[in-house]
């Protein structure tokens, strides 16, 4: 349960910076709209059970060369397609070896789909504090200017670090909806790979 300085805090952030943390609050350190799933499974995705595969070397290469393809974003679906044919109809249209094909590509997505997870929350974490920064730099601000007497170098400092750290914290900010549609990216592709995958083992290519 999030106590009263963090729900404070959640709410200047999400005033001054627009939608930094998501809006149930399980995790502060959380600032998507989106659901945070840590980890995805992959019997979600494949409809057929999965077996570790003893393939010939000659095999094992080119699985691997197809799934390092099949990983890459750049490459699109139709593509994919194209390759996962080729692929399946020179190797007899196998469900179990597509299979192992994608257990290749899940591997490899749903690792950097972890670590770009874990940059999200350093990112998140990174600008907590820096907001944490901003209010304590408006709070000597004013508590100088209620002085009798100010220290008025002093206050043209804070306000020189004030306006720097608040142009940090806004340009940050609007790499926020990039970041936090990459997982959801990558899980869509992996869905929409597995999906393929199956259909190009059917003896009629789907």
């Amino acid at each position: 349960m999030l106590n009263i300085k963090q729900i404070a805090l959640s709410a200047a952030l999400l005033g001054c910076a627009g939608p930094l943390l998501a809006a149930d609050f399980s995790d502060p350190t959380w600032p998507c709209v989106q659901r945070k799933v840590e980890h995805l499974s992959i019997g979600l995705m494949w409809p057929a059970p999965l077996a570790k595969l003893k393939l010939t070397p000659e095999t094992d290469r080119a699985a691997e060369e197809l799934a390092e393809t099949l990983a890459l974003r750049r490459v699109d679906l139709d593509a994919a397609r194209v390759a996962a044919e080729a692929f399946a109809e020179s190797e007899g249209r196998d469900t179990a070896l597509m299979g192992e094909i994608f257990a290749r590509v899940f591997d490899k997505l749903a690792t950097r789909r972890t670590r770009i997870i874990g940059g999200i929350g350093a990112f998140s974490t990174s600008q907590i504090a820096l907001s944490e920064r901003i209010d304590a730099t408006r709070g000597e601000m004013d508590a100088q200017m209620a002085l009798e007497t100010p220290d008025y170098d002093r206050v043209d400092a804070l306000e020189e670090q004030l306006d720097w750290d608040q142009r940090i914290f806004t340009d940050r900010q609007k790499t926020i909806t990039y970041l936090c549609e990459t997982p959801v990216l990558l899980e869509k592709r992996l869905y929409a790979l597995a999906q393929m995958l199956y259909e190009t083992a059917q003896p009629d290519g789907g």
